[in-house]
């Protein structure tokens, strides 16, 4: 019972960020728009392009601002991405193997859609390499509308959101890994491989403080940045060996999981935001939302997201894989599937690592906030006018452990 109400009251934590950051991300999202197309433009967007850097030997680490932001700072929110999704597999919804089942099935089908529909839109086309853009789901957004809905929106289902969410989160990482590195380097690539090796057998013996970790991690993310694979990656491999403890109030997991979710919602994605939203809006930008890419996108998040969550997780009822969450009906499950459409984050994201090209990342930005923001709001429609229905709900069972790494 106590182990449940500490699940609780971590939930109800990332409730009230995903509200607050969902907030602060629309406002930064909406000046940065705004100073992008008033006569401040030219300066506003200067700014993102200014040059810092530093020189550690023969290597040159000068960059531009949006730069730092998109490779360094956002490694930090990966970190905190890789933290939720590793506690929730040992400790949330994903340890339970038949409860886990369900958002596995759903968020699957969330990602194999979209990306399949984005495909056929653009095959053949330069654009193609845009396919992972519709596959992932912002939690922040996700879970700020949910909190919104309050008492209206049962528990239930907003644990199965929050689990497809860090499914498909994970699912990105792994396309981010696979499909968006260039120039791979395997000396560098073997020296963050050594790295990690390290930060697992710091684990192992049971270091408590997250101090060396974080300094290893640095250590991996320099290693991971010259060896090509995207440096965010480097974030999530941390996260992973963070040690989680045996208890809430000393884990080293969750304490520095607490110690980021302010300074990544407050901070490090309005930031990013703010660098990357910053779209000059031309009397041709609606014309951009019927190129093949833009096509590939609004099916993706408008109609791949809630088709695919809704038909993957039909089946698994169907076929006795799992079972509704208390109080969750279909409608619940239509709406969800629109939530989990907003892209924003990190289909931006994506977005600036799959194109070299401007007008491809441009007029993907902006389709990713146009779509985001229609499924957010159909969403919300939905779950406001959907009362709660009765319903078999899954027993409850012991939760059990994933992996070696603690």
């Amino acid at each position: 019972m106590a182990v449940r109400k500490r699940r609780s009251k971590i939930f109800s934590e990332l409730l009230k960020s995903g509200q607050a950051a969902g907030i602060i991300l629309i406002i930064c999202t909406a000046t940065s728009l705004f100073l992008a197309n008033s006569v401040f433009a030219e300066r506003y967007l200067a700014i993102w392009e200014t040059k810092i850097g530093f020189r550690v030997g023969t290597f040159d680490l000068t960059e531009s601002l949006s730069h730092w932001i998109n490779d360094a700072l956002m490694a930090v929110f990966f970190l905190l991405v890789g933290l939720e999704i590793k506690r929730e597999m040992r400790l949330g919804e994903l340890s339970n193997p038949r409860s886990a089942l369900l958002p596995l099935m759903a968020a699957i089908g969330g990602m194999a859609l979209p990306a399949g529909l984005y495909a056929w839109a653009n095959y053949g086309l330069p654009t193609s390499a845009g396919t992972g853009i519709p596959m992932a789901t912002d939690i922040a957004f996700a879970l700020g509308i949910l909190s919104l809905l309050g008492s209206r929106a049962p528990f239930g289902l907003k644990i199965f959101l929050m689990a497809l969410a860090v499914i498909d989160d994970l699912g990105a990482i792994a396309v981010i890994a696979l499909f968006y590195s260039k120039s791979f380097s395997l000396p560098f690539f073997l020296a963050a491989m050594a790295v990690f090796g390290v930060l697992i057998f710091m684990n192992r013996i049971r270091v408590k403080s997250f101090t060396p970790f974080l300094w290893m991690g640095l250590l991996l993310w320099f290693f991971m940045l010259e060896s090509g694979v995207h440096a965010t990656v480097a974030g999530v491999l941390l996260a992973f060996t963070v040690p989680l403890g045996r208890g809430y109030q000393h884990s080293p997991l969750i304490r520095l999981e607490h110690k980021l979710h302010k300074p990544v919602n407050l901070f490090i994605l309005p930031l990013f935001a703010l660098a990357n939203t910053g779209i000059i809006l031309e009397s041709s930008f609606v014309q951009s939302l019927t190129t093949p890419d833009s096509q590939g996108i609004l099916l993706g998040l408008l109609l791949g997201k809630p088709v695919g969550v809704l038909l993957m997780t039909w089946l698994a009822v169907q076929f006795r894989i799992g079972s509704l969450p208390e109080f969750v009906g279909w409608r619940h499950i239509i709406g969800a599937g629109f939530l989990s459409g907003i892209g924003f984050t990190m289909s931006i994201f994506i977005a600036i690592l799959a194109f070299d090209n401007p007008d491809f990342i441009k007029s993907s930005k902006i389709t990713v906030l146009t779509a985001s923001a229609i499924a957010g709001i159909i969403g919300y429609i939905i779950l406001r006018f959907t009362p709660y229905v009765m319903n078999e709900a899954s027993e409850p069972q012991q939760p059990v452990s994933v992996g070696s790494v603690q």
